[in-house]
Parts: C-alpha cells; sequence; structure tokens
C-alpha cells in the first residue's frame, strides 16, 4: 500500500511540474512579442526576489552584542559589493556565505 501511494504522490507531482513548465508555451504559443505585463514582471520579480530575501535574513539580528550583528553586516556587504563589482551572483552568495561562517566560527 505504501508503495502504490507514493507512486501516486510522485506522478501527481510529476503531471503537475510538467504542466507549469508547458503551460507558459500553451498559453503564449504563436504569438509574436510577449505580453507587455509578463515583461514587466520578468525585470521587476527577480530584484523583488532579492530584497525579500535581504529582509528575511536581517528581520532577527540582535544589536545586543557586536558578535550578534557584525558578521552578518560584514558578509552582506561583501556580497553586494561582489555583486555589484562581478555581476555574477554566484560567486557573490558563496563568497558572502564563506565569509559568514568564517567570522562566526574563528573570528567571533
Amino acid at each position: 500500500m505504501v508503495n502504490a501511494h507514493t507512486f501516486y504522490a510522485i506522478a501527481v507531482m510529476a503531471l503537475i511540474t510538467a504542466l507549469l513548465r508547458f503551460l507558459p508555451f500553451l498559453i503564449f504559443k504563436g504569438k509574436a512579442s510577449t505580453p507587455k505585463l509578463v515583461e514587466k514582471l520578468g525585470r521587476l520579480l527577480p530584484s523583488a526576489v532579492i530584497a525579500m530575501l535581504v529582509v528575511y535574513c536581517l528581520k532577527d539580528m540582535n544589536f545586543s552584542a557586536m558578535s550578534n550583528y557584525l558578521p552578518t553586516l560584514i558578509a552582506g556587504l561583501l556580497t553586494g559589493v561582489l555583486h555589484v563589482w562581478k555581476g555574477n551572483t554566484l560567486l557573490s552568495v558563496i563568497s558572502g556565505t564563506m565569509c559568514y561562517m568564517l567570522l562566526v566560527q574563528y573570528v567571533f
């Protein structure tokens, strides 16, 4: 019974995932250009998602001692500077994460 339930759950998830992947092609097929709303969302959503992630990461910052907030601010600043300088998201996120972990483990 568990195997059948697992199979059906995976099959439903795969079907929904495939439908969500193919839906834009079905909706916009044959159109010469992308609708203005979709283009606007494509420009605005990445920045909005990054802003929400920054707020989520910084929301529980505790300012009672420097060791509580300084590693977060240093790593966040490094991430932002690297991203503006190099324009490589992967490099900036990995560098910021490594900086934070090293500061927390060895400095503060």
